[in-house]
């Protein structure tokens, strides 16, 4: 099979198991620098596993996003709320339609170099609070996007249905290291240990049986 497909690609712990489990028909990475309090960090490890696997990196920025956009992603680490990722106050982590414009833009790129595949890690436990990661915006982004290339370029989502747990089960499976990867909201040299994505992060690698090398800041 040829390399067919761009992988929207942060550096965290779901996009990096998407990245390797479908390496061979990725022919282009994009991570996109919205001014989000975590972007730097997991630009970093973007890069790393891109070099590592020889796929073309492209970094986006969307600067207008942290101009006109409110989110507490895109404010200061301090505003970044703590506790259980699917408590409601994390629903202030929204940043309106984000995965929507990141689509649009790999979309374009896809069409753009003949590829025909956009793969997103959405997963199930993003659901609950995040609009743009629920299986009814997946289904309906895909087909405007395929009605509206030549190439009819569509959505990849193969971690919709499932759990964070049942991601770093993949990874298990293929070896990654997730010390590699960056989920923390609060953007710091460290894992803080105790943001929503922090405590999810966690608790999948514990419930998947993975030693958690992470280094954590509590």
């Amino acid at each position: 099979m040829g390399k067919d497909s761009v992988i929207i690609y942060s550096g965290g712990m779901d996009s990096t198991t998407l990245l390797y489990e479908f390496k061979d028909q990725i022919a282009m990475a994009i991570t996109f620098d919205y001014g989000s309090t975590q972007n730097a960090r997991e630009r970093e490890c973007a890069v790393l596993h891109c070099k590592r696997l020889g796929i073309k990196h492209l970094i986006i920025p969307l600067d207008f996003m942290r101009q006109y956009f409110k989110s507490a992603l895109l404010e200061s680490p301090e505003n970044i709320p703590e506790g259980n990722y699917d408590d409601e106050n994390m629903k202030s982590t929204v940043v309106p339609f984000r995965n929507g414009i990141m689509l649009s833009v790999a979309c374009g790129i896809a069409e753009s170099n003949g590829l025909t595949k956009v793969l997103i890690a959405n997963h199930a436990g993003d659901h609950a609070i995040y609009p743009d990661c629920r299986p009814e915006f997946v289904k309906a982004m895909s087909e405007a996007m395929s009605a509206g290339t030549y190439v009819n370029v569509s959505v990849f989502a193969p971690y919709t249905l499932l759990t964070k747990t049942e991601i770093a089960l993949r990874g298990k499976k293929m070896g990654l290291d997730y010390s590699e990867t960056y989920s923390c909201y609060k953007g710091g040299k460290h894992h803080c240990g105790k943001c929503g994505t922090c405590r999810e992060r966690i608790e999948a690698l514990r419930e998947a049986g993975i030693e958690d090398t992470t280094v954590y800041g509590f």
